[in-house]
């Protein structure tokens, strides 16, 4: 199954000085792995990692960031997947059960990687699994 890793994960992954990078790359290395990406992550940890406020040890550019994604994808089994989705979408999504809008990203994100047939990975151990109704428990991986 295709992982779809969240934004956390890939800046964990690309970061040895993130609070969670070895137990992303624990998870990275304990299995061989077809991951996915889309917009909303790529945009998302370049955005993060360039930004000034994102390490005072590091200063990355949106040119490095976008450099080190795109070795990260040409050397892994990766694909990029499309958004495609609405939030207005009542088969994707279950209204009721998103009780908080700080979940509505790793939703989207959920949503898609069940659409693709594959799981999110993520380090947030909250989201309502019950906000997309096809969702299993094989769809939402928490490291």
């Amino acid at each position: 199954m295709r992982c779809l890793l969240n934004i956390n994960v890939l800046i964990a992954l690309l970061d040895s000085d993130h609070a969670f990078h070895h137990r992303a790359h624990a998870w990275w290395g304990g299995r061989g792995h077809s991951w996915a990406s889309c917009p909303l992550t790529e945009n998302g940890v370049v955005r993060i990692m360039a930004s000034a406020a994102y390490s005072h040890a590091v200063r990355l550019t949106v040119a490095e960031m976008a450099a080190r994604l795109i070795a990260f994808v040409e050397h892994s089994d990766h694909a990029f997947w499309t958004n495609v989705l609405s939030i207005r979408d009542t088969h994707h999504f279950n209204h009721l059960a998103i009780l908080s809008s700080k979940h509505l990203t790793d939703l989207y994100l959920l949503a898609l990687a069940v659409e693709n047939d594959g799981c999110l990975i993520t380090f947030d151990q909250h989201i309502p699994l019950g906000a997309v109704p096809e969702a299993t428990t094989t769809h939402l991986i928490v490291i």
